[in-house]
Formats: structure tokens, C-alpha cells, sequence
């Protein structure tokens, strides 16, 4: 069987990643529609926005639907995301969710970079555990350890009715990168999406991580950028 080409493996995430939703939210979390939008919020770690596309907003119905979703949120007092994708329409939507406060991050990874579970990333291990709680089939936390030190920590979910495998995380403390903990997390995670017949894995590369998953076997298919808005402090 020949492998998927780059065009069917980003017609298959559009189809079945980009407005995903799991079967069972943990306790306190909302999914709610809002046009083309899916708004999560309730999380340890804010909310965020999915869509398939955008079904042609745009201009000025463009920047009252990014409002909407900034006054949900600051009305919360919650930060969230709104993830950009490079072939997302219309072209000036970047542009648009700067002027409405959003920051664009410089890289697409689960930020886990300064330590692994550092204070910037606290409320990670509470959504992993609130996601484990409502469904432990849901997803596999992956950590790597030298004596009591998590030196690697990583995560698969397996997105009901879907083929895709995603991966998450993976960051390294600096001082035991290119020793191949990563690829290591990578390949078991591979193996245990392999165990459930995904057919493909996917995962938002930082640019780090994308020459070893290049290597195995992983073909970019576009990029991502998360753009961030947070409520005034």
C-alpha cells in the first residue's frame, strides 16, 4: 500500500481533526458552537477555538466573531487560543487577531521548555488528570526519569472515530537532549498508537523536534501558529 502524499494526509486532519470533539469533557468543561467556531473553555489551562474553516467570514463579520470570543473569555478571566493555520482564510486573519490583543507564539509545541513541568506549565498535569479521569483510555503520559528528576515527559490522545494518533509534548531538559530520549518517546507512542489500528500520527512540530520526526518518517503538511489572548492583568 502506498504511502498518503502530503495533500491526502492534510485532507484527512481537516476531516477529521479541526473540529474534533471528545466524547466526555472532564468536570467543569463547556463545548459549545459559536458560526463556524467550536469554543472550549473550562480547562486548567483556559480555552481555545477549533474549526474546520471559516465558511467565508470575513471583513468586518471577521472581527466581531473574534470579539465574541474575546468577551466570553475576559468576561471568565480566562486566557485562550486560537490556532492559525498558514492556509487558513482569509489571508489578513493574522493581522485581524493582533489587533484584537492575541500574541502569536514563535513556535508550535506543547511549552513545556524552561523545566519539564515548570511553574509556566503548572496546570499541565491537572488537565492530563482531568482528561484521565473522565476517559483513562483517552490518552498515555509518557515520562522519561533519571533518578527522581522527570527529565521527558510526553502524552499521545486517541481521538475517537478518527485515524490519527496525536502526539503532544516531548520537550527535554536541556542537559539530556541528543541522547535520544525523544525519539524514544516518539517510537513508543508510535508503537502504542500501532496497538489500537490508528492509521497516522500527528503532532505540531517545534522546530527542534521536526528534523528527528523527519527522520522518522513524518511529512509537514503546513504550519501552525498558536496565537494567545490573555485578560489584562
Amino acid at each position: 500500500m502506498p504511502h498518503a502524499g502530503p495533500d491526502e494526509l492534510l485532507g484527512a486532519y481537516d476531516d477529521q481533526l479541526r473540529r474534533w470533539r471528545p466524547d466526555r469533557l472532564p468536570a467543569g468543561e463547556t463545548a459549545e458552537e459559536d458560526g463556524p467556531l467550536l469554543r472550549f473553555s473550562g480547562g486548567p489551562g483556559g480555552g481555545w477555538v477549533l474549526y474546520r474553516d471559516l465558511d467565508g467570514v470575513e471583513g468586518a463579520a471577521l472581527d466581531e466573531l473574534i470579539l465574541r470570543q474575546v468577551r466570553f473569555f475576559e468576561e471568565r478571566g480566562d486566557r485562550f487560543e486560537w490556532k492559525y493555520h498558514g492556509y487558513d482564510l482569509p489571508a489578513d486573519l493574522p493581522e485581524r487577531l493582533r489587533a484584537a490583543g492575541f500574541v502569536p507564539e514563535a513556535t508550535e509545541t506543547t511549552a513545556m521548555e524552561t523545566r519539564v513541568w515548570g511553574e509556566r506549565n503548572s496546570w499541565l498535569p491537572d488537565m492530563l488528570e482531568s482528561e484521565r479521569s473522565v476517559d483513562p483510555d483517552a490518552l498515555t503520559v509518557v515520562a522519561a526519569e533519571a533518578g527522581d528528576t522527570v527529565v521527558c515527559a510526553a502524552w499521545i490522545r486517541y481521538p475517537s472515530g478518527t485515524e490519527f494518533g496525536t502526539l503532544w509534548g516531548g520537550a527535554t531538559l536541556p542537559e539530556w537532549r541528543r541522547q535520544g530520549i525523544y525519539r524514544a518517546t516518539v517510537a513508543y507512542r508510535a508503537n502504542l498508537a500501532r496497538q489500537r489500528s490508528f492509521r497516522y500520527l500527528e503532532t505540531d512540530a517545534s522546530d527542534d523536534s521536526r528534523p528527528i520526526l523527519e527522520r522518522l518518517g513524518f511529512v509537514p503538511v503546513t504550519t501552525t501558529t498558536p496565537y494567545i489572548w490573555s485578560p489584562p492583568k
